[in-house]
């Protein structure tokens, strides 16, 4: 390999934002990184899923959808 052409592999500290704090290392040359959703809120891993109904979009869709049937 040529020295110094790869990046620094530095130890990054995760923040999720339910709150979740944990450590892994990345070369992306930040020390912090803020996501949305980790393993101990996606409803894949927690087995719960959130429906966030913004502005009534999932009743209107309801309401129009629910009635029909498939022949």
């Amino acid at each position: 390999m040529k020295a110094d052409i790869h990046p620094n592999y530095n130890e990054v500290e995760i923040t999720c934002s339910c709150g979740k704090v944990f450590t892994t290392r990345s070369a992306m040359g930040k020390q912090q990184m803020h996501i949305e959703v980790c393993s101990e809120c996606h409803p894949f891993y927690t087995g719960q899923q959130k429906i966030v109904d913004t502005a009534g979009r999932v009743e209107r869709f309801r309401q129009k959808y629910g009635n029909v049937q498939r022949g």
